[in-house]
């Protein structure tokens, strides 16, 4: 049975993750995204359910499911609850992206969107990793604009990861996007130079 060429695609908040992502997905490829994919499991998975109740009480959900301002005015103000938070759901992410990638188990490429692939252990489930990274000033000014958040808000998120400097270290392609072309300039080259792996 053929395996495909798992590559993750990562980036400290306002990298432009997303963005390349996007290119790919309009390309046709398969890209799993673990941050939609936790949001949709939040709401799904009965455990995650019973453990966020536990962490952040019963407000945490409401009739419309997880309340993710309350739960990121609490994570990100307190790295110990963000800890507690991904230690609930990350191992039904894995769960799920393997399924995924079994039923995607005929592609030649499979990509994988995570802003927190090394911080998660996801790194260890992909063949490849993509850095899409910008400098910290065009990072933050994306933030502020796209979630209508103050500097220190935005400066706050970003400590949350790990430093854009760490992963480049681990990364095997880095993408610098600080211009609004750079990535639709840079996804021929990329494709290129994983197909070489293949």
């Amino acid at each position: 049975m053929n395996t495909p060429l798992t590559v993750g695609i990562t980036g400290g908040i306002g990298g432009g993750k997303s963005t390349f992502a996007r290119l790919l997905r309009e390309r046709g490829y398969h890209v799993y995204d673990t941050d939609a994919s936790a949001k949709r499991l939040q709401n799904e998975d009965t455990d995650i359910r019973k453990r966020l109740i536990e962490l952040f009480g019963e407000g945490v959900y409401t009739a419309e499911g997880l309340d993710r301002k309350m739960l990121a005015g609490q994570v990100f103000a307190q790295p110990r609850l963000l800890k507690l938070l991904n230690e609930a759901v990350h191992p039904a992410v894995e769960r799920d992206f393997q399924r995924w990638k079994t039923r995607h188990s005929h592609e030649r490429l499979l990509f994988v969107e995570s802003a927190i692939l090394f911080e998660s252990g996801f790194n260890r489930l992909v063949d490849k990793v993509i850095l899409v990274t910008a400098s910290e000033e065009v990072r933050v000014g994306r933030v502020m604009k796209r979630d209508g958040i103050s500097l220190e808000a935005a400066k706050r998120r970003m400590a949350s990861q790990l430093p854009e400097e760490e992963k480049a270290k681990q990364a095997d392609i880095v993408i610098d996007n600080n211009s609004k072309t750079a990535l639709s300039d840079n996804l021929e080259a990329v494709l290129k130079q994983l197909n070489a792996f293949l």
